[in-house]
């Protein structure tokens, strides 16, 4: 589709990384704790557990604070119980949006969620109303200019299920979660380094917006993840490249 851009999608998700910045200490550890909780403190056994301590040591995150985070959510030390709680809902032209949260206080998280989704013009859905359309995978995405060979080989080498290059050039690899930190390591070491790596859901099919309903949707997944309890927002949404440009 005309201005439609994978570059500028996952430019877009990088810009959306870096803003976060400022809260992702908090956010962090909140996932630490959580998973933790779930599955105890030891990362071998534990592989959400894992990917959070790779995420947070990759932000520079303090190991002391990183253990210490384990610790309280395997109960081994005093701290808040976070509960994992999944909002889905729509957006306009039908987006889906998938919205994680990490919560001490479900009714004060579902009434800023919905209160958002109203105010943006989109609507909260039923449980599994949209989550289908999402996989978790890991994403490493990489600028037009990057060698897309080199990825490749490299990619399919170390796990990853497949590797999609748009018209302008921009790399997008997909690999499972257990595969992601070892790729994203073995591309680092072949001196290629990622525009953008997450773990995250990944739609099966998305759906192409023009730049009126890219900025609305923008909007409504900028203003969920700037609350404390949310930990991820997930969208199907394939945005308009001049839109996120004016943005």
């Amino acid at each position: 589709m005309a201005g439609h851009s994978k570059w500028a999608n996952i430019q877009h998700r990088k810009k959306a990384q870096d803003n976060k910045r400022g809260k992702l200490f908090t956010k962090l550890i909140r996932e630490i704790t959580s998973a933790a909780r779930l599955a105890g403190s030891d990362p071998d056994s534990n592989p959400r557990l894992r990917l959070a301590l790779d995420k947070a040591l990759s932000a520079n995150m303090g190991r002391d604070t990183v253990e210490r985070a384990a610790k309280r959510g395997a109960g081994e030390l005093d701290g808040d119980n976070f509960e994992d709680i999944r909002y889905e809902g729509y957006g306009v032209a039908g987006v889906a949006v998938m919205v994680d949260c990490l919560s001490d206080n479900r009714n004060r998280t579902v009434a800023s969620v919905r209160h958002l989704f109203s105010k943006h013009g989109g609507s909260l859905g039923t449980d599994g109303s949209v989550s289908y359309l999402f996989t978790e995978t890991g994403v490493i995405g990489f600028a037009p200019g990057a060698d897309e060979d080199r990825v490749m080989e490299i990619a399919l080498d170390t796990g990853a299920d497949d590797v999609i290059v748009d018209d302008e050039g921009g790399i997008e690899v997909l690999v499972p979660p257990a595969d992601f930190a070892g790729l994203l390591q073995a591309l680092t070491d072949a001196g290629i380094n990622a525009d953008m790596s997450e773990v995250l859901q990944h739609p099966s099919l998305k759906v192409a917006l023009d730049e009126e309903a890219t900025i609305s949707v923008v909007k409504l997944v900028d203003a969920l993840e700037e609350l404390d309890d949310v930990q991820e927002v997930s969208t199907n949404a394939d945005f308009d490249a001049d839109a996120l440009a004016s943005l």
